[in-house]
């Protein structure tokens, strides 16, 4: 017979004592800093965004909460560190449009975003502009939809760069208006607004935060916004859809991301540290006056955005003709 000198009531108690300990540790969750890794470089929207909602969500749980900035192939870097790191609740990725286009625009990824990360919370979308300088002949978007059906090929769209959120909605807006037109990239916002005040092209697609100082100083024209709703911050402005283009809807957004198999416990913690950070009036004002708009929201409303963004740029990219990178 197997005998032990071990008494039984101390392997109980240490078993006991083994549980209690191990539920300890759930319970301490956060027990030290927090990760956000950014695919962006620091100063952006996107940047900011998650400084704003870390700092307010580290303040709430009584931990740090670190950005750091893992620019690289259109998010990919970033996307693929976070979904390989461990699944513990201490590395999280700002996730955006970029995300959700990458399933289109790249051959082959290291991750499948859909089944290797949790969406947690989305925090916030950005409107995009449909621009031209202020001596322009377009004065609605009525206008240069007029010119570019009787002028089939000769209007010229400028964007940043291929793959972006604002050259897809360049092509999204080509297709839902209708009409021939050519999508110009160029390499960033000031090389766009270079073109459009000389004349290179005629017309131009942005995110709204960054042409907005010269859209209210008056060097250019917001025909509309691709929303769906006007923007807080040109309240005069029509949407595309008010402005005729009854099916066009482009706009960029930013969600916070966990890797898959992080437990459900410590998923929930975080939406519900997200929402309210979210719903702090400072945050919202510094948000609002970013031109971001909070959207605080559910899990499966997150994870529906990034399906749904997935699925729908995808078809962008495949109608436009983009060749896979």
């Amino acid at each position: 017979m197997f005998r032990t000198t071990t008494p039984f009531k101390t392997v109980i108690w240490a078993l006991c004592l083994a549980c209690c300990t191990w539920a300890s540790g759930q319970q301490a969750y956060p027990s030290k800093a927090l990760k956000i890794v950014v695919p962006f470089g620091a100063g952006g929207v996107a940047d900011l965004t998650a400084r704003t909602v870390a700092q307010k969500m580290g303040e709430n749980m009584g931990q740090s909460i670190v950005i750091e900035n893992k620019p690289g192939a259109g998010g990919v870097v970033a996307t693929d560190a976070v979904a390989k790191s461990a699944p513990d609740g201490y590395t999280l990725l700002l996730m955006s449009n970029a995300t959700a286009v990458s399933a289109g625009l790249f051959k082959s990824l290291p991750y499948d975003a859909e089944k290797d990360l949790i969406p947690l919370s989305v925090l916030g979308t950005f409107d995009i502009a449909i621009v031209v300088p202020q001596e322009s002949k377009f004065a609605s978007l009525a206008d240069l939809l007029a010119f570019a059906k009787a002028n089939p090929g000769k209007l010229n769209i400028g964007s940043i760069n291929v793959g972006s959120t604002q050259h897809l909605a360049a092509e999204l807006f080509k297709s839902t208006a209708g009409i021939d037109a050519q999508v110009v990239p160029f390499n960033g916002t000031p090389a766009v607004l270079t073109a459009l005040r000389g004349g290179q092209i005629d017309v131009g697609v942005e995110i709204l935060a960054p042409v907005l100082p010269q859209i209210k100083g008056q060097a250019l024209r917001a025909l509309a916004v691709t929303g769906d709703k006007r923007a807080a911050a040109l309240p005069q402005v029509p949407t595309a859809k008010e402005a005729g283009v009854k099916t066009l809807y482009a706009a960029s957004w930013n969600a916070l991301a966990a890797p898959a198999k992080t437990p459900r416990d410590i998923v929930q913690r975080l939406n519900q540290e997200i929402q309210s950070a979210l719903n702090n009036p400072d945050v919202r004002k510094k948000l609002i006056d970013m031109n971001v708009d909070p959207q605080p929201g559910t899990l499966q409303q997150a994870a529906d955005l990034l399906s749904s963004e997935t699925r729908r740029w995808g078809d962008v990219i495949q109608r436009a003709g983009i060749a896979k990178q």
